[in-house]
């Protein structure tokens, strides 16, 4: 199977989910989009996934790859490829599928309990366990997009995850490495403020209990979706 990841800015890798592709026997390339490395043609993929980062869906002027970015995904959906969206991913995935991305009423910045609250039959989140602790880092959030289902929510923020027939949004971070939290702290720590769901660095960077939780969940959604593809020859069913 082809992936390819678009990476916005150093600091937020693909992490776990390289691991996950290189496990598996996939080919995984980055498209460093901060190196104004060229989009590659939906053809070329048959996973695409889109990870985080400090700007918003906005922000298209000052960043010139961000609507070549949602054009690509617009065309994956439309081929049904399946399109995995990570944090800034996941509002870039609902605003291609027509929701609003705004700003949330709290930023959430460290380690939160996300709850479940999709039906049962939810292929992609069978495993997803009914509270889970899961890394965050965003102040933004969305509507639900149209024909998608809503997977999980936390107090801070109404939409933490939803499923589309071709793709997956997640406003927080399954894949996450400790090196990665710490360069986040390192390259962001200045956005933390005193609000009610944002920890310090150090409660950040003392919670390595975390880690295995959300590796284990993140193996099994991708392995889900590595199924599909496999059957289908894209997400469609």
């Amino acid at each position: 199977m082809d992936v390819y990841c678009l990476q916005h800015v150093p600091y937020e890798s693909p992490g776990k989910i390289r691991d996950w592709a290189i496990a598996r026997g996939h080919d995984f390339r980055v498209v460093r989009l901060y190196c104004d490395e060229p989009l590659p043609d939906a053809q070329e993929f048959d996973l695409l996934v889109v990870m985080g980062g400090p700007m918003s869906v906005q922000d298209g002027a000052q960043y010139s790859w961000l609507l070549p970015e949602k054009r690509l995904i617009g065309r994956c959906l439309a081929d049904g490829k399946f399109a995995l969206g990570v944090c800034l991913g996941s509002q870039i995935l609902a605003e291609v599928l027509g929701a609003r991305v705004y700003r949330n009423r709290w930023k959430e910045i460290g380690w939160f309990p996300v709850e479940r609250c999709f039906p049962e039959d939810s292929a992609l989140f069978r495993s997803f366990p009914r509270w889970l602790s899961v890394f965050q880092w965003h102040g933004d959030t969305f509507d639900l997009p149209p024909e998608t289902t809503h997977l999980a929510k936390s107090e801070a923020c109404s939409i933490q995850a939803f499923e589309h027939a071709y793709a997956l949004g997640l406003q927080f971070h399954l894949e996450v490495t400790e090196d990665g939290v710490a360069d986040l702290v390192r390259e962001c720590g200045s956005e933390i403020d005193s609000g009610p769901y944002e920890q310090s660095p150090t409660q950040i960077l003392a919670a390595a209990d975390h880690f295995a939780s959300c590796t284990s969940l993140l193996t099994e959604i991708l392995d889900t979706v590595e199924k599909r593809i496999a059957y289908s020859g894209s997400f469609a069913t």
